[in-house]
């Protein structure tokens, strides 16, 4: 019965096939930065609607978030979608190619979920690369009744269970003193010397720091003339930790440098967070087994992470969706190497025929992973409870 599910499920994504590729080429050619993706949003949002999923736009409050549901099975999951890009370059994290494919696997459940025994929600879930709009999601009750979550990430390569952690952003504000830099120097406050000696802290801390620890940053406004002692500066940073837990440890080592640079030069500090806290993805092993063999199927090839790759840690929101319930968050690769996620390279890569495929079988993947948890009692049963 669950072959002829799937079957049904994978001629559903293939009659979508020129639909789809078309939706990440649109998304991609009009990137837009997170909660202002209007267009993207209501693009995946009326391919849903099309496809005879129940669709519900602004969810909670969030204009560019929506809710696309089907079936009525006793097995409810949840894919989520994502598409928002990153300032100036565009859609260097592949979001594009994850909107279309998490609308791809939504057709594909929604033509037999009843059959499946599913429910199946496509949530658009907008500012994942600054803000967390799964975060407020997740508290505004998006994810209630759902048992199980999922979606799909490009990467240089297909990896099951991509390590993810914990990750803070803040913005930091120096506030000085303006004077003639040459004539009356000594009048002045230095809010960008203030800025200077944090970031000396930070590079001397970096010896003291877990391997698995993260601090970089950009400064957003160093001053206004050169002839003008600064008054006003800022920057943004992120600290990031292989959990929430130490994630608070070197946010309070690197507020600690920031305070260091304020002491040093009389300026005043004012530090501000962005958004929540992102938490390290906790993979349900039941889940990326079942993704790996479905993906698999379908001819893609996996990388099992080494050491050194297993550094390469990135942060998302849908970590804290997998504190919550049973999740998955794999890469699938789309043939950009030596091009890496957050290059303008890579983005150039994300409408290529491997970035195409890879929108064609995370669709059916996802779906078939959906399918099979549905007929296997024992996953089944245990997602199920979780979310009682």
């Amino acid at each position: 019965m669950s072959e002829e599910v799937k079957r049904e499920a994978r001629e559903a994504v293939e009659r979508a096939r020129a639909d789809l590729i078309d939706l990440s080429h649109r998304i991609h050619a009009k990137p837009e930065l997170g909660y202002e993706e209007h267009q993207s949003a209501d693009a995946a949002a009326e391919m849903l609607s099309a496809a005879g999923l129940e669709v519900r736009t602004g969810i909670h409050d969030l204009p560019t978030a929506f809710s696309a549901r089907a079936g009525s099975g006793p097995l409810h999951v949840a894919i989520c979608c994502e598409y928002d890009a990153l300032p100036e370059i565009g859609h260097a994290c592949g979001h594009n190619v994850i909107a279309a494919m998490s609308v791809g696997a939504g057709m594909a459940l929604a033509s037999v979920a009843d059959a499946a025994g599913l429910t199946v929600t496509v949530i658009g879930t907008p500012a994942e690369e600054s803000g967390g709009g799964k975060i407020e999601l997740l508290e505004g009750g998006a994810f209630r009744g759902v048992h199980a979550a999922m979606m799909v990430h490009p990467a240089p390569f297909d990896v099951a269970e991509m390590p993810i952690i914990a990750a803070a952003q803040f913005e930091v504000r120096y506030t000085g003193k303006e004077t003639h830099a040459s004539a009356f120097p000594e009048l002045g406050i230095n809010a960008a010397d203030a800025l200077v000696v944090a970031q000396a802290a930070i590079g001397l801390l970096r010896q003291h720091i877990q391997p698995t620890d993260r601090v970089h940053g950009i400064v957003t406004k160093g001053g206004d003339a050169a002839n003008v002692v600064p008054a006003h500066t800022s920057a943004q940073y992120m600290v990031r930790a292989a959990t929430l837990k130490e994630l608070e440890q070197i946010r309070g080592k690197v507020l600690r440098c920031f305070e260091a640079g304020a002491l040093a030069t009389g300026a005043t500090l004012d530090i501000e967070p962005v958004g929540k806290p992102y938490a390290e993805m906790h993979h349900d092993s039941d889940m990326a087994a079942m993704y790996r063999r479905n993906a698999e199927a379908l001819g893609r090839s996996f990388l099992d992470l080494t050491e050194n790759l297993r550094r390469a840690a990135a942060s998302t929101d849908m970590g804290n969706v997998s504190l919550a319930l049973p999740s998955i968050h794999p890469m699938i690769g789309i043939d950009s190497l030596p091009a890496v996620n957050h290059q303008p390279e890579f983005a150039a890569r994300c409408v290529t025929a491997a970035a195409d495929k890879a929108v064609l079988d995370g669709a059916v993947a996802m779906a078939w992973t959906a399918i099979d948890m549905a007929s296997d009692p024992r996953v089944r049963d245990r997602m199920m409870a979780s979310g009682e």
